[in-house]
C-alpha cells in the first residue's frame, strides 16, 4: 500500500515539472521528493518519470497514473484533513490572495477576530493585484472580482464590484461638477492600463433607472495600479474611476468627491474563491464563513455598492 507521501510527491512533480518546484509547494526538501517518488516506481516496478538535467516529464505509464490518482488522491487529502480537526480545532497554514488595497483595508481588520476563534489557523495572505491559479499555485482561497471559474472552483458572492468617478476637491474648484458620465470628457483622467490585456480600461456607466452612457474620460495620465490611481486622485492630478472599497474612507473624510454621483460602472462581483471538493479542509471551511459572517454583520455589500456610495 502506498503512502500519501509518495503519491502527494508523484502528483506534485508531475503537475510543476520539476522535483524543486513540488517540494516547495510540500515544504520538503528536493532529495526527498526524489526520494519518494523513487519509492514509488520501485514499487510499481514502473519508470513514472524521464529525467534529465534540464526536464522532468512524464513516462506513457506516468501519465496513465496520474489520471487514475489524480482526484482521488484529492479527495483523500481533503478526508484527512477533515479528520485530523475532528473534535478539535481548525488548523494548518491557510494561504489565501487578495487585491492590497482591499485587502489592507477590509479583510485585515477581520483577522485579529479570526484568529481569537481558530489560534491554531497560521495566515499566509498575499497581496497582489492578479488572478492566481488557486490548484497550481497552492491556494485555499482567493478573494476578488472577475476570476476564471475553472473545473473544480466555486464563487461566493460577497459583495458587488461598482466602479465609480471620483476627484479631489482642490481639482474640482472653478470646475462644474459633472452630472453625468458625458461631462467627464472636459477634464484630465487618470487611467488604468490592465495588467491582464495591456490595454486602457474604458466603462460604461449606469444609473438606478437602467440607463447606460460610456465615461469618455480622456487618457491624461496612465497607471498600471489601482492604488496608484487613487493617490494621484489625492494629488489633485485629475479624475480617476476606482472601485467603491477602495475609497469609502477618503470619500466619508471628504479627500475625495464622487462625480456623476448616480451614475457607476459594473465590473461583475467581488467574490469568494475557493475549491470545490466534497470535503472542503476545516481551515478553509471556518475562513469561507468568517468572510461570509462578516460581510453580512457588517453590511459591506451595501455599503460598497454604486447605488449608496457617497
Amino acid at each position: 500500500m502506498e503512502t500519501l507521501a509518495n503519491l502527494e510527491s508523484f502528483i506534485r512533480s508531475a503537475e510543476h515539472g520539476s522535483f524543486s518546484e513540488a517540494a516547495r509547494r510540500l515544504s520538503l526538501t528536493p532529495a526527498a521528493v526524489s526520494r519518494n517518488v523513487a519509492m514509488l516506481e520501485r514499487n510499481l516496478g514502473v519508470r513514472l518519470f524521464h529525467r534529465s538535467t534540464r526536464k522532468l516529464s512524464l513516462t506513457e505509464a506516468g501519465e496513465t497514473f496520474r489520471l487514475a490518482i489524480a482526484d482521488n488522491l484529492e479527495s483523500l487529502q481533503a478526508a484527512i484533513a477533515g479528520l485530523a480537526t475532528l473534535g478539535g480545532e481548525p488548523a494548518g497554514t491557510l494561504k489565501v490572495s487578495m487585491a492590497p488595497t482591499f485587502g489592507t483595508m477590509h479583510l485585515l481588520p477581520l483577522l485579529p477576530g479570526f484568529l481569537a476563534r481558530h489560534p491554531r489557523i497560521r495566515p499566509e495572505w498575499h497581496f497582489e493585484n492578479r488572478r492566481v491559479d488557486l490548484v497550481t499555485e497552492g491556494y485555499d482561497a482567493a478573494i476578488g472580482a472577475g476570476f476564471d471559474l475553472s473545473p473544480g472552483l466555486i464563487a461566493h458572492t460577497l459583495a458587488p464590484a461598482h466602479v465609480i468617478a471620483v476627484a479631489a476637491p482642490a481639482y474640482m474648484a472653478g470646475r462644474a461638477l459633472p452630472a453625468d458620465p458625458t461631462g467627464l470628457q472636459a477634464l484630465q483622467g487618470i487611467v488604468m492600463r490592465s495588467l491582464r490585456t495591456g490595454r486602457l480600461q474604458r466603462w460604461t456607466m449606469r444609473n438606478a433607472a437602467g440607463a447606460e452612457r460610456p465615461a469618455p474620460l480622456p487618457a491624461s495620465i496612465i497607471v498600471n495600479d489601482p492604488d496608484a490611481m487613487q493617490q494621484a486622485a489625492l494629488l489633485g492630478l485629475g479624475v480617476a474611476m476606482v472601485a467603491v472599497p477602495d475609497v469609502v474612507e477618503t470619500l466619508k473624510s471628504g479627500r475625495l468627491l464622487r462625480l456623476a454621483p448616480d451614475w457607476y460602472a459594473d465590473a461583475g462581483a467581488i467574490s469568494l474563491y475557493y475549491a470545490s471538493r466534497t470535503l472542503l479542509p476545516a481551515k478553509t471551511r471556518a475562513f469561507v464563513d468568517w468572510i461570509t459572517d462578516s460581510f453580512r454583520e457588517q453590511r459591506l455589500a451595501e455599503r460598497f455598492s454604486g447605488l449608496s456610495a457617497s
